[in-house]
């Protein structure tokens, strides 16, 4: 099965003016699990950014992780999109221009196990659904749109939204359906209040409005309540204020991810260990090499 990553990089640029691009540590680590796991068990992957993050991955040396290439269609994404306000509006114009079936993937989520089986029927599957709370996911009042806009009546405002760390849709017309109806919206917004609840709203809570007015079930990979009981999928995006702010956690997860790398695709520890951004956790620290050793003898 076909999969892609994304990563737009303007909502970067709108927060830090012309500083070079750069991904934390811990993202790139995460991205070239995403990547080589989805491989291992499930197809190929292609990675969808613009001209300023294909140099960056280009400069990091990763971009055969994705077997599939690279495209810098991102580049086009329209200037009416605010990056402050839709920072993932990337992955919208991403999906739009591939074709169906294919799968979403954000470089945070990864996939350990084969999962194609279990989209064989599905016309759309997301990771879960998500509850509705007004802080995040508020009513259609809470939206300033332009006197031209009209919210379709056709959108139940009742259904749950759904966790888009991965999206699968099987069909075309959907996935055209859905991706219109959200670029309209984002170009449409004139007053940002809440950059979260406007783009969660954007990607996950419209998606499941737009499935729902064409009558299309959606599966869920995972139960909501049974999160921590599964072994199939891990999401690191809960994670990242805490690895921001705790160096050691930090520090201990990025250990974590390499040796996972260097057990599962020990070919790949040469690559890490040249990257200046990982060159701490190399230094001193035989233990990778080990935990490759280890894993072969075993």
């Amino acid at each position: 099965m076909t999969a892609f990553h994304s990563n737009w990089t303007k909502p970067y640029f709108s927060r830090r003016g012309h500083i070079p691009y750069a991904a934390e540590d811990y993202e790139v680590l995460t991205t070239v699990l995403s990547a080589l796991r989805w491989r291992k068990k499930n197809g190929g992957i292609k990675m969808i950014t613009d001209t300023a993050g294909a140099e960056y991955y280009r400069g990091l040396g990763i971009t055969h992780i994705w077997d599939l290439g690279m495209e810098t269609s991102l580049d086009a994404v329209d200037n009416a999109i605010s990056p402050l306000s839709f920072w993932a509006a990337g992955k919208i114009y991403a999906l739009q221009s591939q074709s169906a079936p294919c799968a979403m993937m954000d470089t945070d989520f990864i996939v350990w196990k084969p999962v194609t089986r279990r989209l064989e029927n599905a016309e759309i599957a997301v990771v879960h659904r998500e509850g509705i709370s007004a802080e995040i996911y508020p009513p259609r009042s809470f939206f300033t749109m332009r006197e031209t806009y009209a919210f379709p009546a056709e959108w139940d405002w009742s259904v749950l939204p759904c966790n888009t760390a991965f999206l699968y849709i099987s069909g075309g017309d959907f996935k055209n359906y859905y991706t219109a109806a959200s670029v309209e919206f984002m170009k449409n917004l004139v007053q940002s209040r809440n950059v979260t609840a406007e783009m969660v709203f954007a990607e996950q809570r419209l998606l499941a409005m737009c499935a729902g007015a064409k009558g299309i079930k959606v599966e869920s990979l995972l139960d909501l309540a049974n999160l921590q009981k599964q072994d199939a999928f891990t999401h690191a995006w809960g994670l990242k204020s805490e690895l921001q702010s705790d160096q050691e956690k930090r520090r201990n997860f990025c250990i974590s991810c390499i040796k996972r790398i260097a057990v599962d695709f020990p070919g790949e520890l040469e690559t890490l260990a040249g990257m200046s951004i990982l060159a701490p956790y190399f230094k001193g620290d035989h233990s990778f090499k080990e935990a490759t050793h280890e894993h072969k003898s075993a």
